[in-house]
């Protein structure tokens, strides 16, 4: 999708949210879903983005939210479930 189109999107988006799109990180927040795409599991990313934006909602500073949300997926190591952690 061209960014133009994107930014269209958002745009509209925020207006039939009823939310100020001028406020909206759409860069850290692609951020936030390619680190949890790629660190943890690609559904992981739309459930990252959602998490962060009720974080905010909440009370919680925007960048602080995005950031702590980065941080652990980029940290994030998946266990074979199978693994019992005794190796």
């Amino acid at each position: 999708m061209a960014e133009s189109g994107l930014d269209d999107w958002v745009d509209a988006l925020a207006e039939a949210l009823g939310v100020d799109a001028s406020e909206v990180d759409v860069n850290a927040l692609l951020d936030v879903a390619r680190d949890a795409a790629h660190g943890v599991t690609r559904p992981a990313a739309p459930l990252a983005t959602y998490l962060v934006g009720y974080a905010v909602a909440s009370g919680m500073d925007f960048q602080e939210a995005s950031a702590t949300a980065s941080a652990l997926a980029q940290a994030w190591i998946v266990r074979d479930p199978l693994d019992d952690g005794d190796a």
